[in-house]
């Protein structure tokens, strides 16, 4: 049974989905996705560009990972990281639009 935006109905959904927005309000880690929303990128490459260890980058992208945000791909001996699909660059791409809008004054 699919609940699309019933929110009487289905709990596990929305827990689900706070559970997703409780991973990305983490600043690190909302940053690790946004420099993965472009193209594929490594894990060394992340680190270097936000400065982060390595080590920390890759804990955050095995929770990433599991939650579905982020997924993987071996080449060789590197693995590259992109958006898991385009739901999660489409929400985060709308979200970063909206905060670029400027305040209107009025709250409907």
């Amino acid at each position: 049974m699919s609940c699309h935006h019933d929110v009487t109905v289905c709990d596990p959904a929305i827990a689900q989905l706070a559970d997703l927005f409780h991973l990305l309000g983490d600043p690190t880690r909302l940053r690790i996705v946004l420099a993965c929303l472009e193209a594929p990128v490594a894990v060394s490459s992340i680190a270097s560009t936000l400065e982060l260890s390595s080590s920390l980058v890759s804990h955050h992208l095995r929770l990433l990972r599991a939650a579905r945000i982020v997924k993987s791909e071996r080449q060789g001996k590197q693995v590259f990281y992109s958006a898991a699909d385009a739901h999660i660059s489409g929400v985060l791409n709308d979200m970063l639009e909206h905060i670029a809008e400027p305040a209107n004054g009025s709250e409907a």
